[in-house]
């Protein structure tokens, strides 16, 4: 396959998950009290760190809060969709270099998708923690640990179910995807 050609797929994949990002959201909210906790945005963010690399990824996962914001209010720019941005911006990136570097097996798919939600979720307390800071609120380790994990239980079971699934699913009935790295 030529390089023009995997670089239009790239950005079409990409363009798709932006677009999951916009939309997953409205889904999920019509679930009464767990709706949010499912952290719609995340998955299409995770994928595209899978399907398309860290590039993209990336890319995907810094514009994907501040679009919605601009588009439909949501979330909140600060702080929420600020460190929202970091946030899936690694998820995105980690996802995607660990899952190009590592041998395709399985379980590092999951290893993988593990460490991008960790260390997301560390992105995010980081710059949760520096915003607190200029705005004279105080963030704790309990706020942290309510906001990046206490509340996204439901989100986190999903993802770890759910992303493996289909991103196998999608390498098997579209090979093209796995010559893209």
């Amino acid at each position: 396959m030529n390089t023009n050609t995997i670089r239009i797929q790239k950005l079409v994949l990409a363009a798709l998950c932006l677009a999951l990002c916009m939309v997953l959201p409205f889904l999920t909210g019509q679930i009464p009290e767990i709706g949010n906790m499912l952290c719609p945005m995340h998955i299409p963010v995770l994928l595209c760190g899978f399907l398309v690399g860290p590039f993209w990824g990336a890319v995907v996962g810094l514009i994907a809060p501040l679009l919605r914001f601009a588009l439909f209010g949501m979330p909140k720019l600060f702080p929420t969709g600020i460190a929202m941005c970091a946030e899936l911006a690694v998820y995105g990136t980690v996802s995607g270099l660990l899952y190009a570097r590592l041998p395709r097996k399985t379980v590092n798919l999951y290893v993988s998708l593990v460490a991008a939600m960790l260390l997301g979720r560390v992105a995010w307390g980081a710059v949760r923690l520096v915003l607190s800071g200029l705005s004279g609120a105080a963030f704790t380790w309990a706020a942290f640990m309510a906001g990046a994990f206490t509340t996204a239980i439901p989100g986190i079971i999903l993802h770890i179910v759910l992303i493996p699934v289909i991103v196998l699913a999608l390498q098997r009935a579209l090979p093209w995807l796995k010559s893209m790295k």
